[in-house]
């Protein structure tokens, strides 16, 4: 038998490699504790209060923005489309449509343009897994951001209705949703968000959506107008507001929901939150004076239809810099949008003569065309913006130009070409009587208003 002093010297390796174990278990646990996200509880409820917003700024503020600017006999038919159309873009949005804008679609030029399909059917997020858009160190939950882009993805298409408003059959507008989503939405808030997409490489900057929202819904809105073709009577008929009334309440609401659409972009409740909630205050609200002065000046009297669309123009503005201007700037910014979407709905539209309902190309087209540019401006330092590194104004704004241009390009091209597959398939425009008759009755059975 071998005495304890013999088999000491044998262990003695042994016992050393355990305690080098159990002294590198601490630091590797640390280790890990470092390299995973800490998810804020703070940041999670502000980005789920953001979520909520927005969808108040879809449902019930742009459908009823929308519905009191069309006659009594079209009114649920916009409320409908809308709503339809939020509900079909939230299904699409988790099948394959957070998929394909917020992941990696391989290396080269198609990865640049859209995601891949590896969280298609959210497979892999849980509710322990964290989005890859990690500011500071801090995380929010995977779900909470597919939550919130949801109903960026669900708004835009919302938006484009206005444009051919109280003319278009509603299975056409369910097919071309589907449809634009896939092929044009989702390629450009890929390009233009996702790490890996060609305009965020370039150095874009688009804080909440002034391309990937607004342009993007107003060119395509305006290829639809074109497309589908003017109302009956349009410039000969009174087509006035049927009520201006729902018209406020729904701006109103537009307004506060922008709150999250804007200061939720920050994906965290930080000063930046509140830098881009002090932008959206001022901006609209110096767009509207502005649009408001320029209509009396013209017409001799300034009207509530025209401060409120103001408004909307100068949040459309100042969305792509809510987070990157100075509340200057801001307003510098909505002064400009709110005089020039002015124009743009009233003399541009009357020389040119398209039939543009609801004004979705001249507010949000022109207001994104606007925002997006004017960003590569307010943004810089130097007058008092946040854009980051050694900022060039000239090289900020040329790279603004190139990605509207983009924009402009790939909305207009997808566009036509998808509403001419639409129209091939189930035809875009209700019959003449159905117009006349009015879509309630014509496409839903109901009225709006029985007296």
């Amino acid at each position: 038998m071998k005495s304890r002093h013999s088999i000491l010297p044998a262990l003695l390796p042994a016992l050393g490699a355990l305690a080098l174990g159990l002294a590198a278990e601490p630091a590797l646990a640390q280790e890990a504790a470092a390299a995973a996200p800490t998810v804020n509880k703070g940041d999670t409820a502000w980005m789920l209060v953001s979520t909520l917003l927005v969808i108040l700024m879809t449902i019930p503020g742009l459908a009823l923005f929308y519905g009191g600017l069309v006659r009594t006999k079209n009114m649920l038919s916009v409320l409908m489309q809308v709503f339809a159309v939020f509900s079909l873009v939230a299904i699409l949005w988790v099948i394959y449509g957070y998929s394909l804008a917020f992941t990696s679609g391989g290396e080269g030029a198609l990865g640049a343009i859209i995601g891949g399909f590896s969280k298609a059917f959210l497979a892999g997020v849980t509710t322990d897994s964290t989005a890859d858009t990690f500011t500071k160190g801090v995380a929010i939950p995977e779900l909470t951001f597919v939550a919130f882009q949801l109903t960026f993805a669900c708004i835009t298409p919302a938006l484009i209705v206005g444009a051919f408003a109280e003319r278009i059959k509603f299975s056409a507008v369910m097919l071309f949703t589907g449809l634009w989503v896939t092929f044009v939405y989702l390629p450009i808030a890929h390009m233009v968000w996702f790490s890996e997409g060609y305009l965020f490489g370039l150095g874009a900057l688009d804080f909440a959506g002034g391309t990937v929202v607004h342009i993007n819904s107003g060119v395509a809105g305006l290829v639809g107008a074109l497309l589908v073709g003017k109302r009956i009577g349009y410039g000969r008929d009174l087509m006035a507001p049927h009520s201006l009334t729902l018209t406020f309440v729904g701006a109103c609401l537009l307004w506060v929901g922008w709150f999250g659409f804007n200061a939720g972009s920050n994906l965290e409740a930080t000063g930046g939150a509140a830098l881009a909630l002090l932008n959206t205050i001022v901006a609209p609200a110096a767009a509207g004076l502005a649009w408001m002065t320029v209509e009396a000046m013209g017409k001799g009297k300034a009207s509530l239809l025209g401060i409120a669309s103001g408004a909307v123009a100068g949040l459309v503005a100042i969305t792509p810099a809510a987070g990157l201007a100075g509340p200057m700037g801001s307003i510098v910014l909505g002064l400009v949008a709110g005089a020039v979407c002015y124009f743009a709905v009233t003399a541009v539209k009357n020389a040119l003569g398209y039939d543009d309902a609801l004004d979705v190309f001249g507010i949000h087209g022109v207001g994104g065309i606007i925002g997006a540019i004017g960003t590569g401006i307010v943004a810089a330092p130097s007058l008092g913006g946040y854009g980051a590194g050694e900022y060039s104004i000239g090289g900020q704004v040329w790279t603004q130009i190139v990605a509207t241009a983009v924009t402009l390009v790939w909305t207009g091209i997808g566009s036509l070409v998808l509403f001419k597959i639409v129209d091939a398939i189930v035809g875009l425009r209700v019959t003449q009587d159905a117009e006349r008759e009015g879509l309630d009755l014509a496409d839903h059975g109901e009225r709006a208003y029985n007296y």
